[in-house]
């Protein structure tokens, strides 16, 4: 048995003094550049480290305080309007209730909804900016030519006289003929000759639907990867610790019993969204093969009967469009008006209960089921909307078509003298029975549901109750508005104005629906894959309405008697006579070449490389992370190896210095310094005092010399013999 050791009288040579590690701890602090708000230090320690770093000279000394008065005004007055803006930001206290009583899912609609908002009245300030007020300032005398209605075609339909008595003023706002001749279409647009005026409209109102869309792209954008790095650095098997959310959910500060309600139903929503993925993972992991070769047979044989049901939805939406535009002067005029969106509207409310029925067959389990219904709602909502602008462009437009007016004119001119109105009109009625059939739905189906549920008690109306708020589907209806919002700028510009109206009495009746009507959905979502999946629709309808506008405007030729290209063989060729007339030969030039091939394919080749950049460079932060993620257990299982050790060591001497300490009780000391302890967590790297490194049994190195001089790791952590163990 060991002798005891008796603590020294003097210390090792070679090892500083506690006093001239805390000098050279603050000489370090006092030279260092980093601001002190930012050092883990205690208050207290904090203002000794600034009073350090005060100058002697009174001239500088003043000249300081003033700069550090104007900073602490100006971050003081940051705060104050950053408080002051999520005060009065729209819809807050709304949020928070609905956050509150149905969890955060349900509450990333409304958030949605307000950030569509944002988007349409950015896009309408836009359109205001750079169009609108430059029109109203110059005022161009010539207001253009008027509609050529004596445009002589063979075989053409003349309107019949008795239906205008069918017209009135309703119907007339309804289908958008009241403003016909106002900003809010194409053809009231028109000004004169490009050389009369040193402002182009007609490139301010070429660039502001591509402005508007590139806008909502990038805000969509960067909205969606908000919470692709979490997701990234979790990876999927992450499971949240629940200890963590019951031991720190609370908020203290709580002092109304109203929020306090609140409080506790969000905390009880995280809760069962939390147990409902772990059910749902468990559930994976415990599969076998077999049973995942069935499940693929049968998804594949779901997926095929789906994918035709869509095709004959597409049909059905493609011929309506097509009988509705070849039968417009007909009698029933009026009805086959809004024939195309009845149609659409039709087909996206029976075709999600017939995905649902084809599912439930196959008994998939309920998150494969909502997946798969909710991926094929997703590609009927897009392709409806994709296949009534093609019926669109083949009826107007003679795409695909044969006839003797498009070959003079480029586009029927005949049956559509000015066709940018007319497409106009269409996308402005199909906005139009979408919020219809919103509030229609709303206070003529959910409510009296309600009232009849509420009213009655049996079996049949315990099996109906209240109406499920899915977020799913109020999801798709409000993309496919702005889609077709989005659709229109080019033809419509002040749809987006439209849009924000409807979207603004959507967000009260739907708060109403669910607070009043309905009931929370029985699966509960996250709100960060939520609002990923909600940007992720929106970009496919960005992109559904931005590759017919880039079609329309650089190939199709514009309506010879109105608008603001009535002399342009397509839209986009007032860019190179502007060019033409603005710019000298070299920039001509140099835009020439960025407009050809010669250069596109360079860019191609910058861009593929940029691109393998950064694949590889996720691909190694991935590496990075995975090891990170080893080398933690590693510790962690030598500690536990540490611990192990320590238990099958004998006691400690009262003399003997204590046995190694966990992270966790190291991590509990103050995080302020003292003379003879360098502080835990202070910024820069410290040079190792002098003196004998050894590498202890857990993996670690330890410079503290022990008494005697011998190293603490040394004398501590030493692997016992077998006749000990």
């Amino acid at each position: 048995m060991l002798p005891p050791r008796s603590v020294p009288s003097e210390r090792a040579p070679g090892v500083p003094e506690p006093e001239e590690l805390w000098e050279a701890e603050m000489e370090r602090l006092r030279c260092s550049g980093a601001p002190v708000r930012g050092l883990p230090y205690a208050m207290m320690d904090k203002r000794l480290i600034w009073q350090l770093r005060e100058p002697a000279g009174v001239q500088t000394l003043r000249w300081q305080r003033w700069q550090r008065r104007r900073q602490t005004v100006e971050r003081r007055l940051r705060e104050a309007a950053q408080r002051l803006a999520r005060g009065l930001g729209l819809w807050e206290a709304a949020l928070y209730e609905i956050g509150g009583l149905f969890g955060t899912g349900i509450r990333s609609y409304f958030t949605f909804l307000r950030f569509l908002l944002l988007l349409n009245l950015l896009s309408l300030l836009l359109t205001a900016s750079f169009v609108l007020l430059p029109l109203a300032w110059l005022r161009p005398p010539d207001p253009g030519p008027a509609l050529n209605s004596t445009l002589q075609c063979p075989g053409s339909r003349q309107s019949q006289p008795g239906v205008l008595r069918f017209h009135n003023q309703l119907w007339h706002v309804l289908t958008g003929r009241a403003f016909t001749n106002t900003y809010l279409f194409y053809g009231a647009y028109r000004v004169g000759p490009e050389s009369s005026s040193a402002y182009s409209i007609r490139l301010a109102y070429l660039l502001s639907p591509l402005a508007c869309l590139l806008l909502c792209f990038c805000g969509t954008l960067r909205r969606m990867v908000k919470g692709l790095p979490q997701k990234t650095l979790l990876g999927q098997g992450y499971q949240a610790p629940l200890s963590a959310k019951v031991f720190s959910s609370w908020d203290f500060c709580i002092r109304v019993q109203e929020a306090a309600i609140i409080k506790k139903h969000e905390i009880s929503n995280e809760f069962k969204v939390e147990l409902e993925e772990g059910r749902r993972f468990q559930l994976m992991q415990q599969q076998t093969r077999a049973q995942r070769a069935c499940h693929l047979l049968s998804y594949l044989r779901v997926n095929i009967l789906i994918g035709l049901l869509v095709v004959g939805a597409i049909s059905a939406i493609f011929w309506a469009t097509k009988y509705s535009q070849d039968n417009k002067e007909e009698s029933l005029f009026l009805l086959l008006q809004y024939l195309p969106p009845g149609v659409i509207a039709l087909v996206n409310f029976l075709g999600p209960l017939l995905f649902t029925f084809l599912v439930q067959l196959e008994n998939y389990p309920p998150n494969t089921e909502v997946n798969l219904t909710l991926m094929w709602c997703v590609v009927l909502k897009l392709a409806s909307l994709g296949m009534f602008s093609f019926s669109l462009g083949q009826t107007i437009l003679c795409i695909g078509r044969d006839k003797t007016s498009c070959e003079s004119y480029g586009y029927n001119a005949c049956d559509y003298q000015c066709w940018e109105n007319s497409v106009g009109e269409e996308l402005y009625k199909l906005s139009i029975f979408n919020f219809l059939l919103t509030v229609a739905f709303a206070f003529l189906v959910t409510l009296p549901r309600r009232l009849l549920v509420d009213q009655f008690s049996g079996r049949f109306w315990a099996w109906l109750e209240r109406e499920e708020f899915l977020v799913p589907k109020n999801v798709l209806d409000i993309v496919a508005g702005q889609t077709v919002t989005w659709m229109g700028l080019f033809y419509c510009p002040l749809l987006p104005l439209l849009n924000s109206v409807f979207l603004f009495l959507t967000f009260y009746i739907k708060k109403y629906t669910l607070l009043k009507n309905s009931r929370a959905s029985s699966r509960p979502f996250r709100a960060s894959s939520s609002t990923f999946f909600f940007q992720l629709v929106l970009l496919l309808g960005l992109l559904l309405a931005a590759v017919p506008l880039g079609y329309v405007v650089s190939s199709i030729h514009s309506s010879w008697d109105c608008g603001l290209f009535t002399n342009y063989s397509a839209p986009w060729q007032v860019v190179p006579e502007l060019v033409a007339l603005g710019l000298p030969p070299i920039g001509q030039r140099a835009l020439h070449y960025l407009g050809s091939h010669a250069f596109s394919f360079p860019l191609l080749i910058m861009l593929s490389l940029v691109l393998t950049v950064c694949i590889s460079q996720t691909q190694a932060n991935a590496r990075a992370i995975h090891r990170l993620r080893k080398q933690l257990v590693w510790v962690q299982e030598k500690w536990h190896l540490v611990e192990d050790l320590s238990r099958l060591l004998p006691e400690p001497g009262p003399s003997d210095s204590p046995g190694p300490k966990s992270p966790a009780s190291q991590a509990s000391r103050p995080r302020s310094f003292c003379p003879g302890f360098p502080c835990p967590g202070s910024p820069g790297a410290r040079a190792p005092p002098p003196g004998p490194s050894v590498v202890d049994a857990a993996g670690l190195r330890s410079t503290c010399p022990g008494p005697h001089g011998t190293p603490a790791s040394a004398r501590r952590f030493r692997f016992p013999s077998v006749a000990e163990l």
